[in-house]
């Protein structure tokens, strides 16, 4: 939808540049969000996050934080908090945060890491891994539901495009890292 365009004077300009043959606001336009891939691909994401959350939130009572922390527990077993903001590519401060609701609600322990009082070995409780193992096949599920559209090849095609873009994607932020000089990610950069 394009946004309405008013003058100064408030009258409604865009049928006036319309009547005199000019493009709407945004067709020349050398940006586009619906055509800027990290957009589109920020959409899909959004919009699968938000149809799976709303069942394991109904279901659970946990968001998507604390999912992705639980389901990463229940694919490896015992992590750091570190890990698992490496592995799930949330900011230490929603792991932490994730942790803190998972343990308050009995799901996952924490045992100190006797070699480095800093950190600490994360684990789920049986309740946690109970959950787990209750949620795998609804989340796997509505994976099957939500690529049956494609093809076997397209499936196939799109996993092989995805692995190569996310590479990808690890490269560029390593360089702007890298030029940026601090090391330290951006965590905002989780949507655009």
């Amino acid at each position: 939808m394009t946004p309405q365009r008013t003058s100064e004077t408030g009258t409604d300009d865009m049928a006036a540049d319309m009547a005199a043959g000019l493009p709407a606001p945004g067709d020349d336009a050398p940006l586009k969000l619906e055509t800027f891939l990290p957009y589109r691909l920020n959409v899909v994401s959004s919009l699968t996050s938000q149809a799976l959350s709303r069942v394991y939130a109904r279901r659970y009572r946990i968001g998507v934080p604390e999912w992705r922390v639980l389901v990463t527990l229940g694919q490896y077993g015992v992590m750091t908090g570190k890990a698992i903001g490496a592995h799930t590519h949330m900011h230490k401060t929603k792991v932490s945060r994730a942790v803190a609701l998972l343990e308050k609600r009995k799901l996952a322990l924490r045992r100190a890491n006797r070699a480095d009082m800093r950190e600490a070995f994360l684990s789920l409780t049986a309740s946690g891994r109970a959950m787990y193992e209750e949620l795998a096949p609804h989340a796997i599920d509505f994976a099957r539901r939500l690529t049956e559209i494609l093809s076997v090849s397209d499936r196939d095609a799109f996993d092989r495009a995805l692995k190569q873009l996310t590479s990808r994607s690890a490269e560029l932020v390593a360089e702007v890292v890298a030029q940026d000089g601090n090391g330290v990610e951006d965590d905002g950069l989780e949507e655009l």
